[in-house]
């Protein structure tokens, strides 16, 4: 019963006003979204620029995602309560948070599917950081194809600004992949297919906002910098 209250007002939401902001404040370019799979379990895992991002993909998306949101949001008064509503999992990013990959599982086999920033944070316009575990981890556990998605635009993306000059966002879906699964999930495996997500991740976005990523193997942040 709870997860069909989760739902109903999941959708209610969406089609009304999460979408109508969307639509009020950006110009949207859009590329792959008919590669979404219409059903199954799926991980949908982006980048992550701005505070706008998972608003923005949950309008685009044609079917309901279960979003994992770090704690500290769930705390907020009021704001909390409506991430609760969403159906969202809190995760405590400062430890191995096991109720929260147990939430994240028992989502996918319902076949929903699970949204989830690889970095673990936003990474602005400095482009992407190293990405966490996480990700990896669950979709080699549970055998869930991921989709990657790229998103850039959105830092141009503050309300009330946004309504009177609307900034174009761009969303690129790609195409889904299963990550292998070896016999043993070891913690370098794990780690080999959490670089694997953000490559998928890196080869959608404009080489401005590939960080790390840009050269196609991730590198040392301070390798970075000395590169500049």
């Amino acid at each position: 019963m709870r997860n069909l209250f989760h739902a109903v007002y999941y959708w209610v939401n969406v089609m009304t006003w999460v979408r109508l902001l969307v639509w009020l404040a950006t110009k949207l370019d859009i590329k792959g979204r008919d590669r979404i799979p219409r059903r199954g379990a799926l991980i949908l895992a982006s980048n992550h620029l701005n505070v706008a991002d998972p608003g923005v993909l949950t309008a685009l998306t044609p079917r309901r995602i279960v979003w994992m949101s770090k704690q500290e949001l769930f705390d907020i008064p009021v704001i909390g309560v409506l991430y609760h509503l969403f159906g969202c999992i809190p995760v405590r990013r400062s430890e191995g948070d096991l109720r929260a990959l147990r939430l994240s599982q028992e989502a996918l086999r319902r076949g929903l599917v699970l949204g989830m920033f690889p970095e673990g944070t936003r990474s602005g316009e400095s482009g992407l950081g190293l990405g966490e575990p996480g990700t990896a981890l669950i979709a080699m556990r549970t055998k869930t194809p991921i989709m990657p998605v790229a998103i850039w635009g959105t830092a141009g993306v503050t309300l009330p600004r946004a309504f009177f000059q609307r900034t174009t966002v761009n969303v690129v879906f790609g195409e889904p992949f299963y990550l292998p699964r070896p016999e043993r999930l070891t913690k370098g495996a794990v780690e080999d297919g959490a670089a694997t997500i953000m490559r998928r991740i890196a080869e959608l976005l404009p080489e401005r906002y590939r960080g790390v990523y840009a050269g196609g193997q991730p590198q040392a942040p301070e390798a970075k910098e000395r590169m500049r």
